[in-house]
């Protein structure tokens, strides 16, 4: 799958969770249920990836996980907050650098209209 096609079926897979259960659970709560739904798709992802830093030489394990990477191709960092801040875009950006991928996917689940709560992020390497 390209990047285009799995940030569509994850926008589709969060509009149909948030239906269901709308605004106001755990960002954790959201994940599992955004995993379910991924497994039953047969797309491949991992929960909770390390991002290490490498400076220079050093590869540094230090406490950068990524939420959920989708295919290796796609980062979603899940929140379920008031509003999202600059901090929380840079964040998924600098994910990106460090991992070399393409796109990701900001995904805030605490929001009346889940539309708005998708945040497609690129990385120009």
């Amino acid at each position: 799958m390209t990047e285009n096609e799995i940030s569509r079926v994850v926008f589709d897979l969060c509009l149909k969770i948030h239906k269901r259960y709308g605004p106001g659970l755990f960002e954790s709560v959201y994940e599992e249920v955004l995993c379910f739904e991924l497994i039953k798709t047969g797309i491949d992802f991992s929960r909770q990836q390390a991002v290490p830093l490498i400076h220079e030489d050093i590869k540094m394990e230090i406490g950068f996980r990524a939420d959920v990477v989708v295919e290796n191709k796609v980062i979603l960092e899940l929140k379920s907050i008031e509003a999202l801040a600059d901090l929380h875009h840079k964040q998924l950006l600098t994910y990106l650098k460090l991992t070399n991928l393409k796109l990701g996917m900001l995904i805030n689940f605490n929001v009346p209209l889940m539309k708005d709560g998708i945040h497609r992020i690129a990385n120009n390497l």
